[in-house]
């Protein structure tokens, strides 16, 4: 029985450089068992370096990484799936042609004996292909069918699936949702919010701060390699959940910008050009 008192996963003071660039700095969070916690930030915030250093593909160079408050040094993604922590990328690992319950079991077929020859069984990996995505609320009639010809999103609960599966306490998900339509994202949102009452524990990496703030407990930004803090939804509004991603400085330069552009614009059609060149020059 797990221990919910007790991060399942926790990184204390993380950094990691790659020569003289510095990727993450004195980066802290956990997620406990039962609990989605949203990891957020923009494009090169370091998301993508935290994710990859808890899934045991990079080293940190400082700092502690403890999973159930013992401290671990992976040495590589299969150390860290032995210890029931598994990682969904954005970019499957699916063949498109291949069966639904091919594909959830590749890597690991079940088999069957006839004879001197050894058989990939069917019926089984059907079978519990089906029920697995059923529990995700997905109806599969035929999984024999080619995993291509699924949504984005039930794609992804077939990934998400296998992963709980073959036994992943930790959920890692790197951008779930980032491709899908607003249907499809509700299909793999409902699961991580079910993944709750499931007791795993969930990182939903994103850069949507309203799919998290749909489905998260807690939220971890980023930015450039540092984290804000960890906040509760008591703690920090969408509102504000934005205004921190993306900067409330640079919000404002951009705003006060814009102002200057369209003062500009408006100066341009009344064919005022020597004060439009005094407008743009003053921003």
């Amino acid at each position: 029985m797990t221990n919910t008192a007790v991060p399942a996963v926790e990184v204390r003071n993380l950094s990691k450089h790659f020569g003289s660039v510095i990727a993450l700095n004195d980066v802290s969070m956990s997620v406990h068992y039962g609990e989605v916690m949203c990891l957020l930030g923009d494009n090169g915030a370091g998301k993508s370096t935290l994710i990859k250093t808890l899934s045991g593909v990079h080293k940190p160079t400082k700092g502690q990484y403890l999973v159930e408050g013992e401290p671990v040094d992976f040495d590589s993604p299969r150390d860290a799936l032995a210890r029931g922590i598994a990682t969904v990328y954005q970019d499957l690992a699916m063949i498109p042609l291949m069966s639904i319950s091919r594909n959830f079991f590749l890597g690991s077929e079940p088999t069957r004996k006839l004879g001197p020859f050894t058989l990939f069984d069917h019926q089984f990996a059907n079978r519990v292909a089906r029920e697995e995505l059923l529990k995700m609320g997905i109806d599969i009639r035929d999984p024999s069918q080619p995993v291509g010809t699924l949504s984005g999103g039930e794609r992804q609960s077939v990934a998400i699936a296998r992963a709980v599966y073959f036994g992943a306490k930790v959920l890692i998900l790197d951008e779930p949702t980032a491709a899908l339509g607003v249907k499809q994202a509700g299909t793999v949102l409902r699961y991580i919010a079910q993944a709750r009452a499931r007791n795993l524990a969930v990182i939903f990496i994103t850069h949507n701060p309203h799919h998290a703030y749909a489905v998260g407990d807690r939220f971890t930004i980023l930015k450039r390699g540092r984290t804000f803090g960890t906040f509760t939804k008591d703690e920090l509004s969408r509102e504000e959940m934005v205004r921190m991603m993306s900067g409330a400085d640079e919000l404002d330069a951009l705003s006060h910008e814009l102002k200057e552009f369209e003062r500009a614009d408006r100066l341009r059609a009344a064919g005022q050009q020597t004060e439009v060149d005094q407008a743009l020059g003053s921003s």
